[in-house]
């Protein structure tokens, strides 16, 4: 299973749209770049495995693996990226501004039944994160 991430930048957080094929599952929220550093960026662009992973504070959530340089890369449910994350990806229901959204827990849920179904039959799931190309209009 390929999911993709197309990502869009701003100062104060990445706006993206992740889809299954030419289908968008939800839109999702990250830090904004700055450098790959540790608890305060974004991920770099990259293809990425994806896996099951339980925590308390989460519950059942997906973990982004083979991130250079990065440990614990997760995707959860988040509405503000500077205020909730530390490099993790949070899919929403809706983008409300850079690195903000809305109904984040509907979005994770959504995003759950797809990857868990695939995941339980043993195929495996991978994330590539890529930058919006904007098509020159000149």
């Amino acid at each position: 299973m390929e999911l993709l991430l197309v990502r869009d930048y701003f100062l104060n957080g990445c706006n993206g749209q992740l889809y299954y094929g030419n289908q968008c599952i939800c839109a999702t929220i990250e830090l904004p770049w700055k450098d790959n550093q540790v608890q305060v960026s974004c991920i770099p662009e990259g293809r990425y495995r994806i896996e099951k992973r339980y925590s308390r504070k989460f519950g059942w959530h997906l973990w982004v693996k083979g991130v250079e340089g990065r440990t614990l890369i997760l995707i959860h449910p988040a509405n503000d990226a500077l205020q909730e994350l530390q490099g993790c990806i949070a899919p929403v229901s809706r983008l409300t501004g850079p690195g903000r959204g809305s109904e984040s827990r509907v979005a994770m849920h959504q995003l759950k039944q797809l990857v868990y179904r695939s995941l339980s039959k043993r195929i495996p799931v991978y994330l590539t994160i890529k930058k919006r190309n904007y098509a020159n209009k000149n």
